[in-house]
């Protein structure tokens, strides 16, 4: 058993954190590092749960007990973007299935994704996107009836501007 002393022997009584070539180091660091992924988890889960409601970095940092600039630095360590970034990604994603529907009016739709501007919503679609909301909605596809939730997101899911060939006005 770790640091058990009950048997009094000279052996038992060494520090059980003492560290052997390293290793305790090493795993103090990897607990640390999987506590700081579990919390950056919950901060992704809150983000796809909670994507249409006011979110800023410091609210979700203050949920988990972390600074801003910690739980920034280490959500763009693990998921390759920042939380916000993230957060703008999935009301984008959110807004163009409501988009695809045809159901909502572009302005419907910026508010229903947690947008409190129709300019910024559009600037951030079309960034993202390539054409914007209204462009989308009359051109782009209809609803994907049959297709699996997990397949129309993966086909779907919006992608940096720098990654979209041309202007998008062709």
């Amino acid at each position: 058993m770790h640091g058990d002393t009950s048997s009094g022997t000279a052996a038992s009584t060494a520090p059980a954190s003492a560290p052997r070539g390293g290793g305790g180091a090493r795993s103090a660091q990897r607990e640390s590092r999987l506590r700081d992924l579990v919390l950056l988890r919950r901060v992704r889960d809150r983000i796809d749960r909670d994507y249409a409601q006011p979110l800023d970095v410091e609210s979700l940092a203050r949920g988990v007990g972390l600074s801003a600039g910690h739980l920034s630095r280490e959500f763009r360590a693990a998921y390759g973007e920042s939380p916000y970034s993230y957060l703008m990604t999935r009301r984008i994603e959110r807004a163009m299935t409501l988009l695809r529907r045809g159901d909502l009016s572009v302005t419907e739709v910026c508010f229903a994704v947690g947008y409190g501007s129709l300019g910024t919503f559009t600037t951030r679609f079309t960034e993202l996107v390539g054409v914007s909301p209204g462009r989308y909605r009359r051109s782009g596809p209809g609803p994907l009836v049959g297709v699996p939730g997990i397949v129309t997101m993966r086909a779907t899911k919006p992608i940096r501007n720098r990654e979209v060939p041309g202007d998008g006005r062709e």
